[in-house]
């Protein structure tokens, strides 16, 4: 690791940094080596410098809010993982709500809830961050992101500009955004609510949490829904149907409570993931002709590609 580079971090009051950081520490999945440099800027001002640094010093980075997607490589990241946990302001202004990036999705709600502002729901019990899920497009229950996203700033490193960029310029489709073609960093977001009905807000939030809490493997870490759903199917169904309930590989496992999940039973590695979705991906094609596209973002060792 550069010491020009790491010397930059250290030196600014507004960024915390971390060596030889454990992944599996900041990652739902629990799995995952360790990074060279944790980063933990405290600003969107701050992160912007940080990813300065790492571009000025041809440091490879990624950004990451609280890993609910994400599978990192067992060797961890020869490069900086820049934590967007610092990012946490949070407001309310009539029907809107603008907080950082790095607001739990549960916090997010709840404070729609409280403020009697409907259209969020759907996203309780949602893991990970306000960052990552407009940066996928996360939805549940029918409800996703794009259905109430307003406004974002984020940081467009090619310009070195923090720009604005409203819903039409967003490009949002299934589980996409404009943030997977330009490589922008999302800093903050806004969006735009209803009124509604705060204990109405809340019965609808528990209804979501009852009916994950039933269907989905919640106790045990994972990356939630390992698959993207293909057109006209489940993936979930699909794997199931595929006889691969149950089916291990390693410390990874095909939860039998949701056969869309892997679940890490407590000794997984990452590549027991890997090997259990490739698993996955040829019986399901074998059995129905359907190739499963991952959704959790793999997310590998710079000093390992091409191995």
């Amino acid at each position: 690791m550069n010491a020009s580079f790491l010397s930059l971090l250290a030196s600014d009051p507004e960024i915390g940094i971390l060596r030889g950081e454990p992944l599996f520490r900041h990652t739902t999945f629990r799995i995952g080596g360790k990074a060279d440099v944790a980063v933990f800027p405290e600003t969107p001002l701050a992160f912007a410098r940080a990813v300065d640094a790492c571009r000025r010093f041809s440091v490879p980075y990624r950004v990451i809010g609280k890993g609910s997607n994400v599978l990192f490589d067992d060797s961890g990241y020869a490069g900086a993982v820049l934590f967007t946990d610092k990012l946490i302001g949070i407001s309310v202004d009539g029907n809107r709500i603008t907080c950082g990036a790095g607001i739990p999705l549960k916090l997010l709600c709840h404070v729609a809830r409280d403020n009697g502002l409907a259209g969020l729901a759907f996203a309780y019990g949602i893991p990970g961050t306000v960052g990552g899920a407009v940066y996928m497009n996360a939805g549940a229950f029918e409800g996703q992101m794009s259905d109430v996203f307003y406004e974002a700033s984020y940081y467009d490193p090619e310009s070195g500009e923090i720009r604005t960029v409203t819903k039409d310029g967003m490009h949002f489709g299934y589980r996409h955004s404009l943030f997977m073609e330009n490589g922008g960093i999302l800093l903050s977001a806004t969006f735009l609510c209803e009124k509604g009905d705060p204990a109405e807000i809340d019965e609808e939030m528990m209804d979501h949490i009852r009916s994950r809490a039933e269907k989905q493997p919640l106790a045990e870490p994972s990356a939630g829904s390992v698959f993207r759903r293909p057109a006209g199917h489940f993936a979930g169904a699909l794997i199931a149907e595929a006889g691969l309930s149950g089916r291990a590989i390693g410390g990874a496992k095909v939860s039998e409570k949701h056969a869309g999940f892997i679940v890490n039973t407590g000794s997984a590695t990452a590549a027991d993931v890997r090997g259990l979705i490739r698993v996955i991906q040829n019986e399901v094609m074998e059995k129905s002709g359907i190739l499963l596209e991952p959704e959790i973002v793999i997310i590998d060792n710079p000093d390992r590609k091409g191995e």
